[in-house]
């Protein structure tokens, strides 16, 4: 196995990667927690929603973030009775439903994204943004290797 060196530098960078993700998902959610009583799953929903205002069908939001049909339904129906969701029926379709954000879920979803990226900010610091921009071009390109 030639590339054995290599494999191993890889698999520790994979490990690294893992494990700086699952620390910085763990100190959003907490934050979420704490400073919105929010989940990180209703903040991706929101995000998702606020990237396309013209709102999305279940399908289509679930399949974005890539969940179930059934997570994100239980989260849009929190999100509906809190106000920042709204469902609309779809024209022709009588059993879809589109979703979107309401004005004041719009506010809302302002406010909590301008912390999360303070946060991410935060979390990140040690890393200068040239850095930072270094890496996602290199991680860009394993996604684009991916995509092949």
């Amino acid at each position: 196995m030639r590339d054995e060196p290599d494999n191993k530098a890889r698999l520790r960078l994979w490990l690294k990667l893992l494990k700086v993700t699952r620390s910085i998902e763990a100190e959003l959610r907490e934050r979420l927690r704490i400073e919105f009583a929010s989940t990180l799953p209703r903040f991706d929903v929101m995000s998702a929603l606020a990237r396309n205002a013209d709102g999305l069908k279940m399908s289509e939001l679930s399949g974005l973030l890539k969940v179930s049909n059934g997570n994100v339904t239980g989260i849009v129906e929190r999100l509906v009775e809190d106000g920042h969701v709204r469902r609309e029926p779809v024209p022709g379709d009588r059993r879809a439903s589109r979703v979107r954000l309401t004005p004041q879920g719009e506010e809302e979803f302002a406010r909590q994204a301008a912390e999360h990226e303070s946060w991410v900010g935060g979390l990140l610091q040690a890393l200068d943004p040239h850095e930072a921009t270094e890496m996602n071009e290199r991680l860009n390109r394993i996604l684009r290797e991916e995509t092949r």
